[in-house]
């Protein structure tokens, strides 16, 4: 949607001599090891910013998400449309005004904005981009074949602008770097006569009972998986693994949307993986591919795919998505905004799935002591967070452990929701052995929620099968693909979508839920946790959330109205 920027008949004088203030204080500038400075950009190159405006009723937002999330309100599944959404949270005249003038002032004109208002992407010089962003400055950096303009000076708007921003997209943030998903096979024995050589759609049928019959029939369900850093899959791939692994029950092998330029050259194995198994334990489910190569200089690919979200009107029920970044490297006002985002996404009904990483509970080190290191989005109050399993016996079927990889442990950013305090401070309680309590915020929003199987996956990428594939971004879109199977079965007996599932998951109490109590995953190798971040226990914990799915039982406790 093209914006039709109206000049006010006085540009707001106070901006001469107002005050200036950082939208984003707290946003780390420094770069990461593996990009490399290579110059300043040149004044008429040109940038594209996102404008991330004011927004208002925030406080009804999450209340109204509160209500329509749990099933013992008289409100929940009432979801309300992308319209609804939008009249909801669109910014105040004011708001529009303000910065609608202060935009043409600065001779901007190249402007998109979308059916909320509340995401405006001009495409600017950079001498633009620092006049209307006092103190940035703009340079190139390079990671490989990737080339990025950021600033690594925090930028500044006048007092009067910043009332009405949040925050500027496309100035600060690097993309994380990839996380190697693929585990060597020489790090396994060999497997004895009759055992299973890694984890395929069937071991996972098995696992989680599933049957042939379960499978997807109506035509109006729908899942997706998104993509970033230039990963990308291949149908051809797809098409492969489904031949060699989609026996015994009823299957899609082709995606039916792909959102986004898919990238040339080699597939991306994290890619091939989402696809793979969201598309074979949501079987013969509509999926789509939100897909960002990346490429563009002077885009933050996830906000985009946020962004591109909130201007669909139609958009599949479950989405799970294998990203994320330390929350040190993230100022306030981001994931602040972010977390509107997803509470935007559930008031419409839609699941949004998030991997918890694969560093344990991560390690900060700081000058004079370590803490843990807690992941984003993982730790928004308001996604579904998965965390990862392994078999006892890694050629077996048998019952599960803790995935040492599995990402989990407490937010420092946002506290504890009430949907989860009973069960997180039962953990704190009783937990055999924590980490010692500066290594982590009590007190904060804990994570995952869930778990499923993230070790030793069969996966076909570049036409080649390839073995001990392990991760969380392999444990989510298997999650994603169970609950896609869920609400076909709601949609079948005219009930609404899952929708943001957490308050519902809590209320179950690990019901339908194959408990994980065994193993602890990794951490900060330092004299007082050697290494050693959380252990499983029964019932909750911040290592596989509540446990891995009984698909039977778990579609038994979500068929309730």
């Amino acid at each position: 949607m093209r914006l039709l920027v109206t000049v006010c008949a006085l540009l707001c004088c106070a901006l001469v001599c107002s005050e200036l203030l950082h939208l984003e204080a707290d946003q780390d500038t420094s770069v990461p090891s593996d990009w490399t400075h290579v110059g300043r950009a040149a004044p008429h190159v040109k940038v594209e910013l996102m404008f991330a405006l004011k927004q208002q009723n925030i406080d009804h937002m999450k209340s109204l998400l509160e209500r329509i999330s749990d099933p013992d309100s008289q409100q929940y599944g009432k979801y309300l449309s992308l319209e609804e959404v939008a009249s909801l949270v669109r910014p105040s005249e004011l708001t529009q005004k303000v910065l609608g003038s202060w935009l043409q002032h600065h001779d901007v004109q190249n402007c998109q904005t979308v059916v909320s208002q509340d995401f405006l992407q001009c495409a600017v010089t950079v001498e633009v981009a620092e006049t209307l962003l006092q103190g940035s400055e703009f340079h190139y950096f390079r990671r490989d074949d990737q080339s990025l303009v950021r600033s690594l000076a925090l930028y500044s708007v006048h007092e009067d602008i910043s009332q009405h921003l949040d925050f500027v997209g496309g100035v600060h943030r690097f993309p994380p770097k990839k996380q190697e998903v693929a585990k060597s096979l020489t790090s396994r024995g060999p497997a004895e006569a009759g055992f299973h050589l890694g984890v395929t759609p069937a071991v996972l049928r098995e696992r989680y009972n599933l049957s042939a019959s379960d499978v997807g029939s109506v035509e109006n369900n729908s899942q997706a998986v998104a993509q970033f850093l230039e990963q990308f899959y291949h149908p051809a791939d797809l098409a492969e693994f489904m031949s060699l692994f989609g026996g015994g029950f009823q299957h899609l092998s082709t995606v039916d949307r792909v959102v986004g330029t898919q990238g040339g050259g080699k597939a991306g194995l994290e890619a091939s993986l989402d696809v793979e198994y969201i598309m074979s334990t949501g079987a013969n489910i509509s999926t789509w591919v939100f897909t960002n190569p990346g490429r563009h200089e002077s885009q933050e690919p996830f906000l985009q795919w946020m962004v591109l979200l909130s201007n669909m009107s139609s958009v599949p029920w479950v989405h799970t998505i294998s990203y994320g970044d330390d929350e040190d490297s993230l100022s306030t006002a981001y994931m602040m905004r972010i977390n509107n985002e997803f509470m935007k996404a559930g008031l419409r009904g839609l699941s949004m799935l998030f991997a918890s990483g694969d560093s344990g509970a991560g390690c900060r080190h700081l000058t004079k002591e370590n803490v843990f290191r807690p992941s984003f989005p993982a730790s928004s109050p308001y996604v579904t967070t998965v965390g990862g399993t392994s078999f006892k016996n890694p050629y077996k079927v048998t019952h599960e452990i803790t995935d040492y990889i599995s990402g989990g442990g407490f937010s420092n950013m946002f506290e504890m929701p009430d949907y989860q305090v009973t069960a997180v401070n039962s953990y704190l309680k009783t937990a055999q052995s924590l980490p010692p309590n500066g290594y982590f915020n009590a007190s904060g929003r804990a994570y995952p929620d869930i778990a499923a199987l993230s070790d030793n996956y069969w996966v076909v990428s570049n036409r080649v099968p390839i073995p001990w594939v392990s991760g969380t971004s392999a444990s989510t879109p298997v999650v994603g693909g169970m609950l896609a199977l869920i609400n076909d079965q709601r949609f079948r007996k005219g009930l609404s979508a899952l929708g943001f599932l957490n308050p519902r998951l809590y209320k179950l109490q690990g019901k339908a839920l194959f408990d994980v109590t065994e193993g602890c995953h990794m951490s900060c190798f330092d004299e007082l946790v050697q290494g050693q971040g959380f252990c499983a226990a029964s019932s909750w914990d911040p290592v596989t959330g509540w446990g891995t799915p009984n698909y039977p039982e778990i579609l038994k406790a979500m068929l309730d109205a």
